[in-house]
């Protein structure tokens, strides 16, 4: 077979295999962060539908999805039905430079940093088109919250990734991966610990996920930029998020916790567990804290995140240059 041919039917089965992986994370985060939920405020969540509940998900989603789509008057067809479809589809290509395991990438690429840092930018796309299209101004505010939001947030966190590329040499995530040993105490954590903080704090606000969920904060804009959205729309907008939450977890496990590589035997079962146990305490610090104003989220980063990212970036390459 021809190698541009077997490359390309690799990227196809890669893809129809992260379509599976988003679809089958959203059916699961949703039942993990409602029992989550529902333990922290001391109530059992769902325990009706299936064995302690494990079919609400699905049930939840055959209903949603046999929803009527009601499109409200006066808006921009072609950008309210393009906003959706931005927030979901690019989120497939992310995934594909990620190195689950020692000989399970979807796409060899030297860059893969910088594929995944240039293609996160439609999530932000596809608010703005939502708030602006939808005619409604509580969508409206929401969309220029989350602008505000990604652009700020957005500065730590490459420059908590940019320290560890300092430290490896390499924009090529399985090559951060690789120079990373299989025992915690050899993980870029250690090394990294501030890199790691920014980044831990920087995904929430990345992701609009509480306490920093201003752009779609239910007490003051209803749902925000996806207010007008219901049936299919609002879904696609509903699995993005989960897929986000799990793509920013899955590169902080491959930048800080050592990726596939753990200890005893190395394989993609570590790069799922660590993912996951992100995942875990983006649930559960939603559920522990309350919503912060949006002049506090962007003091959060402005005054700390940013000043602590540039000195620890400075100090990296201080060092790296001493030891070099």
């Amino acid at each position: 077979m021809d190698l541009s041919l077997l490359s390309f039917v690799q990227i196809i089965v890669a893809v129809l295999l992260i379509i599976g992986l988003m679809v089958g994370n959203a059916v699961v985060m949703v039942y993990v962060e409602r029992k989550v939920a529902g333990f922290i405020q001391r109530r059992p969540g769902p325990y009706e539908v299936g064995p302690i509940g494990t079919v609400q998900p699905i049930c939840d989603s055959m209903k949603l999805l046999g929803k009527q789509l009601f499109v409200p008057a006066n808006i921009d067809w072609i950008l309210f039905f393009l906003a959706p479809v931005l927030a979901f589809f690019p989120v497939l290509l992310l995934f594909l430079p990620i190195p689950f395991g020692p000989y399970l990438t979807g796409l060899g690429v030297g860059d893969g940093i910088l594929l995944i840092l240039a293609f996160a930018g439609f999530g932000v796309l596809s608010n703005i088109l939502a708030g602006w299209s939808s005619n409604n101004k509580y969508g409206l505010l929401g969309a220029a919250r989350a602008v505000s939001q990604s652009v700020a947030y957005e500065i730590p966190m490459i420059m908590a990734l940019l320290a560890v590329v300092f430290m490896s040499g390499s924009l090529n995530l399985s090559e951060i991966v690789a120079q990373q040993g299989s025992w915690p105490w050899q993980w870029n954590i250690v090394v990294q610990p501030l890199a790691f903080f920014i980044y831990l704090v920087s995904l929430v606000g990345e992701t609009n996920r509480a306490p920093f969920d201003l752009p779609e904060a239910e007490s003051e804009l209803t749902a925000g930029f996806h207010t007008e959205y219901s049936g299919m729309g609002f879904a696609l907008f509903f699995l993005s998020e989960y897929a986000n939450m799990l793509l920013v977890s899955f590169v902080c496990a491959t930048f800080f916790l050592g990726g596939y590589k753990g200890p005893f035997l190395d394989g993609f079962w570590w790069t799922f567990a660590k993912a996951y146990a992100v995942m875990f305490f983006i649930v559960w610090i939603r559920w522990t804290f309350p919503r912060v104003r949006f002049d506090q989220l962007l003091n959060i980063n402005w005054k700390w995140l940013l000043p602590l990212s540039i000195i620890n970036l400075w100090l990296t390459a201080i060092i790296m240059k001493i030891i070099s």
